[in-house]
């Protein structure tokens, strides 16, 4: 009878990139009663949600009475990759948001009857690359490199335990890089540049990238919250369409009305030159391959991207402009 009722769902790192973006498209939906954790009371954009303060998700957090009558939580607060993490131990602070929060929580969720817990891990549990012609899939053994991969990792196997134990329904999705209105860090430098007009020595990378548009990673997760044979599986999500880094910036100029100045030097070069200054880890972003094959995601959910990648582009670039004029 659960499926015939208002459906209950929490959601996590309400007002982050990713959580604040679900939280808009629920409450257009109308279908669901909704909770948004936040770290205070004061922070929830949307009147028709109810705030749940939830301080740090960590070991020591107790959300057991907020947990009462919810049917489903959607777990997007995380400790974030970072490229200059200035912590003096990363892997244990990575470890203690999205592990041991992360398991504290679900402990809890599976304690007062949460039927599903979704959990936003990241294709870096896959891996840091592959290799030309190859992709990655969801049930391949996983592979981490760094210390954020690790800990999304260590939080799937817990999950998974939990699962076991308890009976709670766990759906794990793995997006690789996620763009949209309001994306930061690299992306973000990159529109930057080329609004600016910067000559880039980005010409000539002929390499292939799985990305995801804020939108369909939004879409997958609200199939998930439906699906019935989401239950307990992991899944790959991508715009579907992969690009190399000079077309993935010269489609991007496009869509912010700019002309793109690209100096077309050899990937090998940019490699070089990144191993001399020790930034091999950004070298691998710019001129690696990264590919992620959402077969699986297709099949079992009948599930496609519903926006490609040039309206994707022309809605990052639209919120961007107008963050400039503002």
């Amino acid at each position: 009878m659960k499926d015939r009722v208002r459906q209950k769902l929490l959601v996590t790192g309400a007002t982050g990139f990713v959580g604040n973006a679900l939280l808009k498209r629920l409450v257009d939906d109308g279908r669901f009663t909704l909770l948004a954790g936040v770290r205070r009371s004061n922070t929830c954009n949307f009147p028709s949600v109810e705030p749940v303060p939830m301080g740090d998700i960590d070991a020591g957090g107790n959300w057991l009475s907020a947990l009462q009558g919810v049917d489903q939580i959607l777990h997007t607060a995380a400790r974030v990759h970072v490229m200059h993490d200035s912590s003096s131990d990363p892997l244990n602070e990575f470890r203690r948001v999205n592990v041991d929060g992360t398991l504290n929580l679900a402990r809890q969720a599976a304690k007062a009857g949460v039927r599903r817990f979704i959990f936003i891990s990241s294709i870096k549990v896959n891996g840091e690359g592959t290799l030309e012609g190859g992709a990655y899939c969801a049930d391949d053994n996983p592979q981490p490199v760094d210390f954020y991969g690790i800990s999304k990792m260590e939080a799937e196997q817990g999950l998974r335990a939990l699962m076991d134990e308890t009976g709670m329904e766990v759906v794990i999705i793995r997006p690789p890089m996620v763009y949209g209105p309001g994306v930061k860090a690299n992306f973000l430098t990159m529109m930057r540049w080329l609004h600016k007009g910067v000559p880039l020595p980005f010409g000539a990378i002929y390499n292939r990238r799985s990305l995801v548009a804020l939108d369909n990673l939004i879409d997958l997760l609200v199939t998930c919250v439906d699906h019935p044979a989401a239950a307990n599986q992991t899944f790959l999500v991508s715009d579907g369409e992969d690009l190399s880094t000079t077309e993935l910036l010269r489609r991007l100029s496009i869509a912010l009305g700019k002309p793109s100045y690209l100096l077309p030097i050899p990937s090998i070069i940019l490699e070089a030159g990144a191993a001399i200054l020790r930034k091999r880890a950004l070298s691998q972003r710019l001129c690696g391959s990264l590919q992620v094959d959402i077969d699986k995601t297709r099949d079992l959910l009948s599930w496609n991207p519903p926006v490609g990648v040039d309206q994707a582009l022309r809605n990052t670039a639209k919120h961007f402009l107008e963050q400039q004029f503002k």
